[in-house]
């Protein structure tokens, strides 16, 4: 498993032991691709096909451990990916609902989820900056692209008192890693936490 990677973001600031523990249940190097698995336990991003990448992981865990999962949620992640941070959600949240706009990595994603038996974890092909309506609202959402702004959709499907995490940024130089909190009342307030370099959000043509 990811023991040694777990014990490295425990010594670089990760405190949330549910979240350590996800880490070292969940091999990363399942998600990547064969000729890179030697090196998917280091703390650098790596290619993943179609142009995008597999964050590093303390990025991943810094993202996660500032949702506050406790366990009852529904999530939404926006940008499936290799199928990563959704197998590690999957772990800490009631119920994973992905969205990744590339079919490829969307099958791909599929497979290897399966392959862990993860059976609290639902995906979909599609266009994610709109969310997933019919699934709404969400206590938490993750997005793990760049949006030049936070996508107003995703806002309309976050829950009251639930929480989204998200880079914004309109080119990779100029992106930061954002909170959203919508208060029980409806109204949202935002805290951005440090600078970040994610692969751009894709957006269907419509």
């Amino acid at each position: 498993m990811s023991a040694a990677l777990a014990a490295f973001l425990r010594e670089n600031g990760i405190r949330d032991e549910r979240v350590l523990a996800a880490f070292a249940e969940v091999p990363r190097r399942l998600f990547v691709p064969e000729p890179l698995r030697e090196s998917a336990d280091g703390d650098h991003p790596l290619p993943i096909g179609h142009g995008q990448t597999i964050s590093q992981p303390f990025v991943v865990a810094y993202m996660t451990e500032r949702l506050r999962l406790a366990g009852n949620e529904r999530v939404l992640e926006v940008g499936t990916g290799s199928g990563y941070q959704a197998a590690i959600l999957a772990r800490l949240a009631e119920e994973v609902f992905s969205i990744e706009i590339l079919p490829e990595l969307a099958a791909r994603a599929r497979e290897v989820l399966g392959e862990l038996q993860l059976a609290n974890v639902r995906l979909r092909t599609g266009d994610g900056s709109l969310g997933w309506p019919e699934e709404a609202p969400f206590d938490r959402i993750v997005v793990t692209a760049a949006a030049p702004d936070v996508p107003p959709a995703l806002v309309q499907q976050l829950a009251p008192g639930g929480r989204m995490i998200l880079p914004v940024g309109a080119s990779a130089e100029m992106q930061m890693l954002r909170v959203v909190d919508r208060g029980n009342d409806g109204v949202t307030a935002a805290t951005d936490l440090l600078p970040v370099r994610f692969v751009p959000l894709v957006h269907s043509s419509r």
